[in-house]
């Protein structure tokens, strides 16, 4: 197996370009100052919170193998169509079967990022609950597609996270928005249907990446836009008393 054959876009050129012009537009909000106090009220510096979203884009491009799945037919250098959405299908040559992996961009950067915010606001109940109701969601929309794995409806994460967060809590619905959409994303369509992938005659089945990237990176850029406007949190300090 060639690794290399492991590393592409999770979307079609042009759709990927829509997610570049969603973060050069963020971009431009920051730079004129409509953004002022968001990402202080997210936890992390504006530097810090848009280097987050470009890591996520840059790193959708890298995938990291953790087993193979035995497949008579695998599908090669093809675009799908889903809810108007196109995904793409790598070119392999001498392909094994259907590699599980993970997405860098889509599934460990959102991870990372989820546990800082878990730890620093203290959401455990609060993270646990916004991350169970948004996985129910995606696991009950959540489709095997042929030749690609799971696929999602790509504004269900942003969407379920952002009202599952404002109903936990205003003041923290930012950080929660974040953790919901992008651990429950990864729980709900990816991890729990990971039963399902083999015989789809997909080469690589990434977790985070093509099917579900473009949902949980605008789930990223959702919490950014909801902190814009929430009641800034502050972090709680260790030994402090634990509210929910």
């Amino acid at each position: 197996m060639d690794v290399s054959q492991l590393h592409y876009l999770p979307l079609g050129l042009p759709f990927f370009s829509i997610l570049v012009g969603v973060f050069v537009f963020l971009l431009v909000l920051l730079e004129l100052g409509a953004l002022r106090y968001a990402y202080m009220r997210i936890g992390l510096s504006a530097g810090g919170a848009m280097l987050v979203l470009l890591s996520s884009l840059l790193g959708s491009y890298f995938n990291i193998p953790l087993s193979e799945l035995p497949e008579r037919h695998i599908l090669s250098g093809q675009e799908i169509s889903y809810f108007g959405m196109r995904y793409v299908i790598p070119v392999v040559i001498a392909w094994p079967g259907t590699v599980v992996a993970v997405n860098v961009g889509g599934a460990l950067i959102p991870t990372l990022m989820s546990l800082y915010l878990f730890i620093r606001y203290d959401l455990w109940i609060r993270g646990v609950l916004a991350i169970a109701c948004v996985a129910a969601l995606c696991h009950s929309l959540a489709r095997p597609v042929p030749g690609l794995g799971i696929a999602l409806p790509v504004f269900v994460p942003a969407i379920a996270s952002a009202l599952v967060a404002l109903l936990l809590s205003l003041r923290y619905a930012a950080p929660l928005a974040y953790i919901g959409g992008s651990v429950g994303t990864l729980v709900g369509a990816d991890l729990l249907n990971l039963g399902k992938v083999q015989g789809l005659g997909a080469p690589v089945v990434s977790i985070g990446g093509a099917g579900t990237f473009d949902g949980i990176f605008l789930t990223g850029v959702l919490a950014v836009l909801i902190a814009s406007f929430s009641t800034p949190g502050s972090p709680r300090r260790s030994g402090a008393a634990r509210r929910w």
